[in-house]
């Protein structure tokens, strides 16, 4: 399944922007990809401000979030991989989420053997489902 991390981004944006408070993105500068002004990370960590009011031409899909805004009065366009986010949260009342710390995917090769005949293992029937808790 894909990650529910950008879903879950979008959708605690919303929820902190319908009740007019300020969106705050925590973000791991260091992560593969993250494209910040430099300069503006602490160990390796940013706060970006995401509100309306603050950023230009804001996309967030299921890769990334990326947008315009000004540092130090110049506007910068900024990206940031949706595993590049570590939370989410409204600046009033630190309502949000905090999300795990997950490296980038490393693509495997595949051999052609491995395309040929590949290893499906059936459902395990006695198995139980299991749920993360999610704070």
């Amino acid at each position: 399944m894909n990650s529910s991390r950008p879903y879950l981004i979008r959708s605690l944006y919303e929820w902190i922007v319908d009740n007019d408070c300020t969106p705050h993105l925590l973000v791991n500068a260091d992560y593969k990809g993250v494209q910040v002004p430099s300069g503006y990370a602490s160990d390796g960590q940013i706060v970006l401000n995401v509100s309306p009011q603050a950023v230009r031409h804001l996309l967030m899909d299921n890769d990334a979030v990326s947008f315009e805004g000004r540092f130090g009065g110049v506007p910068q366009t900024l990206f940031i991989p949706a595993m590049a986010v570590l939370a989410i949260y409204a600046r009033e009342n630190g309502q949000g989420m905090v999300f795990e710390l997950e490296q980038p995917e490393v693509e495997q090769e595949v051999s052609a053997a491995d395309q040929a005949s590949p290893e499906v293992q059936p459902p395990n029937p006695g198995g139980r489902p299991s749920l993360k808790v999610v704070k």
